[in-house]
């Protein structure tokens, strides 16, 4: 595989520019990128280290700068040297000046100001930490979303990507033979979501978990058939109690919380035009 030095520069944490290299590196299955993360460039001195670096290391540069000065000495610098060097921000933001007919505001780390939005997806995820695997059950009623499923569903990691995106996330786990509770059985307000996973492939994780534990990968915790059923009961309960279900056997965190936003939306859109 051919290697790619690639230098993300961003003048924030680099998370934007980080996600969308990823997004378009994976089209790309012969490449092995090399990634230099440069975050928090906003004065000449830092550009100038991120210079020496993108020297020591020729490769694309695809950067995220909104300091006019701070990036010309980017580009220059690049240009001298023959480095392709890209704002992958651009193409988007002058589509939206142009549209809006006003000028941008050139601000570093704007997205991240501490505004009504930041302290709600704070308040969500300090929610979702205090109702992680079935916690204070009681209070079940004050959550925007709760999932359900059987042990290693991925629940927590879920809730609490979900949680970053604003939504006040529960999850409650699933146990042979304990039945669930009369507030989660009669929850109003949330929407519950079922999580299942093909009984195989949720096998082989419960095996690697008791590896991972230096337990026996005989019990029946991680047994097929066992697992088989668990699953097989797990979807009679989201059907009987009419609970959307994803099946997150072939999806990522992100992808199945993001068909689970959708759900919710969703649900909000129904619960708006029944109240008109």
């Amino acid at each position: 595989m051919a290697d790619l030095h690639l230098h993300l520069v961003s003048d924030a944490t680099g998370e934007t520019i980080t996600s969308m290299a990823r997004a378009c590196l994976v089209q790309f299955e012969s490449v092995h990128p090399v990634q230099h993360n440069w975050s928090l460039v906003r004065t000449q001195g830092q550009i100038e280290r991120v210079i020496a670096g993108i020297q020591e290391n020729p490769g694309l540069v695809l950067f995220t700068l909104v300091d006019r000065t701070v990036r010309l000495k980017l580009e220059d610098a690049c240009r001298r040297r023959s480095i392709p060097c890209i704002s992958v921000l651009d193409p988007v933001m002058a589509a939206l000046s142009a549209f809006l007919g006003t000028t941008v505001n050139a601000l570093p780390g704007r997205q991240y100001q501490l505004d009504a939005e930041y302290f709600r997806r704070i308040d969500a995820m300090q929610f979702t930490l205090a109702h992680d695997d079935g916690q204070l059950i009681e209070l079940l009623e004050e959550a925007d979303v709760v999932l359900v499923g059987v042990s290693r569903t991925s629940k927590t990691p879920t809730s609490m990507y979900i949680a970053n995106r604003g939504l006040k996330c529960a999850n409650y786990p699933l146990v042979p033979g304990v039945p669930i509770p009369h507030e989660l059985e009669h929850a109003v307000n949330p929407l519950v979501v079922g999580l299942t996973k093909d009984p195989k492939s949720l096998s082989d994780i419960r095996r690697a978990r008791l590896r991972l534990l230096n337990q026996t990968e005989e019990a029946d915790y991680a047994q097929y058939e066992r697992v088989k059923e668990e699953v097989q009961s797990a979807r009679r309960l989201f059907t009987r109690l009419g609970w959307p279900v994803v099946d997150v056997t072939r999806k990522s965190i992100e992808e199945a919380s993001a068909t689970i936003i959708q759900l919710h939306d969703q649900r909000l859109d129904r619960l708006r035009e029944s109240a008109q």
